[in-house]
């Protein structure tokens, strides 16, 4: 009994590791854009909805998409949603109307702020 409850188990978790969700590609998808000739409809088709919108002024809207980077225990089953992410990636889109007028990929890490542990450099002489 003790032994078909180990091969259930191990079976369950195989399974939960086969499963996913869709992946988004954010490098990948800002180089679809071509600012000055696509349009909003471009960047709904492409990328989807946004994530977050904000209006600059009259006419100039911005739509921002981003993901979570994970890092190798946070891509495991099971576990994966417990531990934090190691980043993340967005993509700002500037509109002017219906025409695409930018588009800038970021990236952020945790560790872009690492610097300011070492502070060194501020003390008094």
């Amino acid at each position: 009994m003790r032994s078909f409850l180990l091969i259930v188990s191990l079976l369950l978790v195989l399974v939960a590791g086969c499963s996913s969700k869709p992946v988004r590609h954010l490098a990948s998808d800002a180089s679809l854009l071509k600012p000055g000739v696509s349009t909003k409809k471009d960047v709904l088709l492409y990328l989807g909805e946004p994530n977050g919108r904000r209006t600059v002024s009259p006419g100039i809207e911005e739509y921002v998409y981003y993901e979570e980077q994970k890092g190798t225990l946070g891509r495991a089953p099971v576990i994966g949603s417990w531990v934090g992410g190691e980043g993340y990636e967005m993509i700002v889109v500037t509109l002017n109307g219906e025409l695409v007028t930018d588009c800038q990929f970021r990236t952020f890490s945790e560790a872009d702020q690492d610097w300011v542990d070492d502070f060194s450099w501020q003390e008094a002489k």
